[in-house]
């Protein structure tokens, strides 16, 4: 059952008492405010955490390790089950306060926590199949396998699906046995403490779940990755950020998943089902305003339907409404920030002076509401892209897609791998034998086929090459959380 805390108010965007440490809420000497990326309107205020705090989180997870290992899988997915369901009831507010933080439509907002819900659920069933087994015996007896919780750990979550990935580290760490403190996006503080405070609320031992929200996020870091107590790391950002936690690992080696940038490609071939293709490229690409890991990057179309396909995917991007996330019918938001912006301007730039051609979109959206001041970009579709651009070779993350054509499915496979990147990748067509050699070539962790949303709990969820290592979700993901220990029993010699 739900219960009530002492401090800090439900659904606030004004309070300061954003941390949460040993069971308590707390506030510090100083906040940071929180804008909307749509009006740059400042929506609240968090708590600006600090060394102290992380110092303390860590402290109390390390009291709390040894009773939550030992509380049964059942009773700590029964946290994880209540928790869901509040979402669920709640999803509506939830769903405006992530869209006022961090600008994508109410629609996807709702979706995200709804896929956060189930990703609970999942994790609380997972909690109670973390296996191991017993190995056929030997000359001198069995062997066992089992599993032990890994330790206190970290949960560093980013700003551009501030609920899923967070939710998804929390059910599997806890599910597994781990306290977990987690340090949100500094962009998108408010919908990570909601959600926090909903687990807390169901009356989890203190300890366990912990929150420390900053603007300082390496002196947080910092100060945790100094103490050999915290065992694991869970980061879900950019390349350049999660190499710099393993670089930073120095005498106390710890687990560490990394779920970082991507440079998705997608491939249309020639028997593709057209009208069903544009629709999943579009999906795929213009979620969240292209701020997504897997969001594709580069789409390669077979020459053959080339001009056919893009006809209807000019059609569908055409028909995507900018605007404000909490207004009706909008269907893509602002970009999180000004650099975000740049950086997307600069690839649409460089692209056309090496020979693009802007097939829809390709400037900055300037809205005849004054209020909406934003970083906004059209939704913008390149062709004649070439593999010498700098959007060819780096992320973009934002609503542009360029365009290439190929003729051959071993060129569009060999051009799809052409990158240090590994997360997500999109195949569309009925060709059973030509899908499964590409799925077999293809060097990345998650695999859409014929749709543009390839991510479910039940399925893991990470990267090959410089997009990351471990996986969360599926059956792997609780496995990033435990540690194997292999036990050999010799038995007595019989008489």
């Amino acid at each position: 059952m739900i219960g009530t805390i002492d401090e800090g108010p439900r659904m606030s965007t004004d309070s300061p008492a954003t941390l949460l440490i040993d069971g308590r809420w707390r506030s510090g000497e100083t906040n940071f405010d929180v804008v909307d990326p749509a009006t740059q309107a400042v929506i609240g205020t968090a708590t600006d955490g600090g060394e102290a705090d992380a110092a303390d989180a860590l402290d109390a997870a390390c009291r709390a390790f040894e009773a939550w290992r030992s509380t049964s899988a059942e009773q700590r997915g029964e946290f994880l089950r209540v928790a869901a369901a509040e979402i669920r009831d709640r999803v509506d507010p939830l769903a405006e306060l992530l869209t006022s933080e961090n600008g994508k439509p109410l629609r996807e907002s709702a979706g995200e926590l709804l896929g956060s819900a189930r990703m609970l659920e999942w994790s609380a069933e997972e909690g109670r199949r973390a296996y191991g087994r017993v190995t056929p015996s030997s000359p001198s007896g069995p062997g066992l396998v089992l599993t032990a919780p890994v330790g206190p750990a970290l949960a560093i979550t980013p700003w551009n699906f501030p609920a899923s990935m967070l939710i998804r580290k929390i059910g599997l760490a806890l599910a597994a046995g781990v306290p977990l403190i987690v340090k949100p996006a500094e962009q998108t503080p408010l919908i990570a403490t909601e959600l926090v405070r909903i687990i807390e609320e169901t009356g989890i031992p203190a300890g366990v779940l912990q929150s420390v929200t900053t603007s300082r996020p390496a002196e947080v870091a910092g100060t945790l990755l100094a103490d050999k107590r915290l065992r694991k790391v869970s980061f879900t950002g950019s390349t350049e950020v999660g190499l710099g936690l393993l670089r930073g690992t120095g005498t106390h080696l710890r687990r560490t998943s990394l779920e970082m940038g991507g440079h998705s490609p997608a491939i249309v071939f020639a028997d593709a089902d057209l009208p069903a293709a544009a629709a999943g490229v579009a999906a795929a690409k213009f979620f969240n305003a292209g701020q997504s890991c897997i969001a594709i990057n580069r789409l390669y179309v077979h020459r053959e339907v080339h001009d056919e396909f893009l006809g209807l995917l000019e059609k569908k991007v055409a028909a995507l409404r900018i605007g404000h996330g909490a207004a009706t019918g909008t269907t893509i938001g602002p970009l999180i920030d000004r650099d975000g912006l740049d950086k997307v301007e600069h690839h649409v730039e460089d692209a056309v002076a090496h020979g693009a051609r802007v097939l829809t979109g390709g400037t900055r959206w300037r809205p005849d509401d004054p209020e909406l001041t934003g970083a906004f970009f059209e939704p913008t579709v390149l062709t004649g892209a070439g593999d010498d651009m700098v959007i060819s070779r780096a992320e973009t993350f934002g609503p542009v897609l360029p365009v290439y054509s190929f003729d051959t499915d071993e060129e569009a496979i060999e051009r799809a791998n052409a990158t240090d990147y590994g997360l997500a990748a999109y195949l569309f067509g009925p060709d059973l034998d030509r899908i499964w050699t590409a799925l077999d070539r293809l060097n990345f962790g998650v695999i859409g086929v014929n749709e543009g949303a390839p991510v479910r709990p039940e399925l893991p969820f990470g990267g090959m090459k410089n997009s990351g290592q471990e996986r969360e979700g599926g059956s792997e993901g609780i496995e990033a959380f435990l540690d194997t220990k292999a036990v050999s029993i010799k038995l007595r010699e019989s008489r």
